[in-house]
């Protein structure tokens, strides 16, 4: 059952929780770009350990977003929410102390699992949270723009970071940012869930993974034979999804 509709001063600081998480999250797609010659010098990264330590964690976001918004309206939002800026802020430790570039990159990939768990699910709470039509355009908006900040941001917080500190400590500014939205989560966000879940489509997403992964890999890898299953990828998802009654649940 959906939760009553919170006081303003409630609805405020929902929308500012679910703005810090989206923030961080832009704010990791850009923030990394400068930081990649130092990445480089110090693991002794090559060019396509480099690109992968960018796009790996672009990839498993866009993949699991559709994926991760069902899980939220299925299993309970405020949950899915909390388990997300958990996994997002032990990732980015994971980030900073990395080894080597492999290690990163595989750290990427877990800090973007987190990621595809914060903008759907937060899209929700917001839209769930602001039930007066006027309300609720003025939040989305909002949180929109602090997405499009965060992006902005990105190089900006990069370069000053790595220049005073070192590439390191670009994932040390999601912990802070991360356990406040905890708290403050635990705190203002009442449980919900959709009235009615999706059904799990877990061939559709199979599907959008092999697609999205192997396209960026042979663009990385330059090899054929990954733009040959990224196609067929395509064509299998183009043919089964309109035959779903609710596609990419």
């Amino acid at each position: 059952m959906e939760s009553s509709v919170p006081s303003r001063r409630r609805r405020i600081g929902i929308l500012l929780i679910c703005s810090l998480s989206l923030f961080i999250v832009g704010l990791d797609i850009t923030v990394v770009n400068v930081a990649l010659p130092s990445i480089g010098r110090e693991l002794g990264a090559g060019i396509s350990g480099l690109q992968w330590t960018v796009d790996a964690y672009t990839v498993v976001l866009a993949s699991l977003l559709m994926f991760s918004g069902s899980m939220g309206d299925r299993l309970g939002r405020k949950g899915v929410f909390i388990a997300g800026l958990g996994v997002f802020s032990a990732a980015s430790v994971l980030c900073s102390l990395a080894p080597t570039v492999e290690l990163l990159v595989a750290a990427r990939v877990l800090q973007a699992v987190g990621a595809s768990m914060l903008n759907p699910v937060a899209m929700s709470i917001v839209t769930n949270t602001f039930t007066d039509p006027r309300e609720r355009a003025q939040a989305v908006g909002v949180w929109g723009a602090v997405f499009g900040v965060s992006m902005a941001l990105g190089p900006i917080v990069g370069g000053t970071v790595v220049s005073a500190i070192g590439w390191r400590a670009i994932f040390w500014v999601n912990l802070p940012i991360g356990l406040a939205a905890i708290a403050l989560t635990l705190r203002f966000i009442p449980q919900s869930r959709a009235p009615r879940a999706r059904r799990f489509d877990p061939v559709g997403q199979i599907l959008v993974i092999v697609l999205l992964a192997t396209l960026t890999a042979g663009i990385i890898e330059e090899m054929v034979s990954l733009f040959v299953v990224a196609a067929a990828a395509l064509v299998g998802l183009l043919a089964y999804e309109p035959r779903r009654g609710e596609p990419g649940g």
